[in-house]
């Protein structure tokens, strides 16, 4: 059976191309704790299960950071959509990846709707560069949080922070 987004964020990714669309995410499980571990079972299923939150959803554009958690998460949507996801470099630290996810975000067409795959301690960051004041913090065991932005030109940007997949163990 399908598990639909809640209307609110359904709302937001079929409204009008008022603004663009922004689908913040943390990457799935990791299978351990290493420097760039790959996804494990549990993180397979999450992967598979944003790919169907996001059935509906018009993606246009996949953003990742460069370490294969990141990308193993976005693949199965990026697919359903076909898509070739877009790595953003860590170069230059934290601060700088956040910068350049959020000024590749603003470069893209008005009506782009946009899964951006990150890290606990990135996501936040990001949906606050893109105008978003909510949680300011993700837990570390917080993998099923999906929060959508609706990234207006007045820097006032709506956002509704839901769930996907299976409920996370925090």
């Amino acid at each position: 059976m399908k598990r639909l987004l809640p209307a609110a964020v359904a709302f937001l990714i079929a409204g009008p191309a008022l603004a663009q669309t922004v689908i913040l995410v943390r990457h799935a499980e990791k299978v351990d704790a290493s420097a760039d571990p790959v996804l494990s079972e549990a993180g397979q299923r999450r992967a598979l299960d944003l790919a169907v939150a996001l059935g509906d959803a018009d993606l246009t554009h996949v953003l990742t950071s460069p370490l294969q958690r990141t990308v193993l998460t976005a693949r199965p949507a990026a697919e359903a959509h076909a898509i070739n996801p877009e790595v953003i470099s860590f170069e230059g630290g934290t601060e700088a990846h956040v910068r350049r996810v959020a000024d590749r975000v603003r470069a893209l067409p008005d009506d782009a709707v946009v899964l951006v795959v990150g890290h606990s301690n990135t996501i936040p960051l990001i949906a606050g560069a893109l105008g978003e004041t909510g949680p300011s913090e993700m837990a570390d065991c917080e993998y099923d949080r999906m929060t959508v932005i609706s990234v207006e030109d007045d820097g006032d940007s709506p956002a509704v922070i839901t769930r996907y997949g299976v409920p996370a163990n925090c």
